[in-house]
């Protein structure tokens, strides 16, 4: 194999362990709980933290525990937000407001080991006027945990252990729709650690590599054809 070839090689070689590298990285997720708001139109990821966003009576607040990249990648609860069917029992009443509350705990697929998701479920929160979105889920789901950035945890006790932890693939996205539980950040998914749950992960929707990456790659496969082909030149 002449000089030229096995540069080529080399650097097809080299190509292909950055993409694969490159897949590989951007394929890790966080378990967490994502905050949502419903309305007649289904489901928007919030852009604030549950503490932030006071609610109005007939709204609806949705919680959603999966394994997500981003905001974009993140699962949706998986039932409607549907305010009359959740709060059909619980009449308006002066000084209060009513929130229908829906927890999805998510999936097997999606739940730390040695633990099992509960079962989805819906409840009513009758609460004051000036209550956020936090308070109206404990109004209904206690206990809450949190971390020591006040980033939501654990809804009624699940899961027991954890928060925002990376893992090695992203098992949510799969359904429509981690955390934007944060109680005084933004809605963005957590990118390193708990602590850090304010910050966007920056993969994109499939988990795959960056078009900047494939374009690099693309582009040093073109210089080692264009280096072969003027050696051959030389030669002829």
């Amino acid at each position: 194999m002449s000089r030229v070839a096995r540069a080529l090689a080399l650097l097809v070689v080299g190509a292909v362990l950055a993409l694969l590298g490159a897949g590989a990285a951007q394929a890790a997720g966080y378990r967490y709980w994502s905050f949502w708001e419903g309305s007649a139109d289904g489901w928007s990821y919030a852009t604030q933290g549950p503490s932030l966003v006071r609610p109005e009576d007939g709204s609806v607040a949705g919680f959603r525990f999966a394994v997500s990249a981003d905001s974009q990648d993140a699962s949706k609860p998986r039932s409607a937000p549907d305010f009359a069917k959740v709060c059909a029992g619980t009449p308006a009443k002066d000084g209060s407001k009513r929130v229908a509350v829906v927890i999805d705990p998510g999936t097997a697929a999606d739940a730390p080991d040695g633990e099992t998701p509960p079962p989805p479920r819906t409840a009513c929160a009758r609460v004051a006027k000036d209550a956020s979105s936090a308070e109206a889920l404990a109004a209904v789901a206690k206990p809450l945990r949190y971390d020591a950035s006040a980033m939501l945890c654990a809804i009624s006790g699940y899961p027991a252990t954890g928060c925002g932890e990376q893992v090695s693939g992203t098992g949510g996205g799969t359904d429509g729709g981690a955390s934007n539980g944060g109680t005084d950040g933004g809605s963005e998914a957590p990118t390193t650690t708990a602590s850090d749950a304010s910050s966007t992960g920056g993969h994109g929707d499939d988990g795959g590599p960056s078009a900047g990456i494939l374009v690099g790659i693309g582009a040093v496969l073109l210089l080692g054809i264009a280096a072969v082909a003027q050696a051959r030149r030389r030669r002829g």
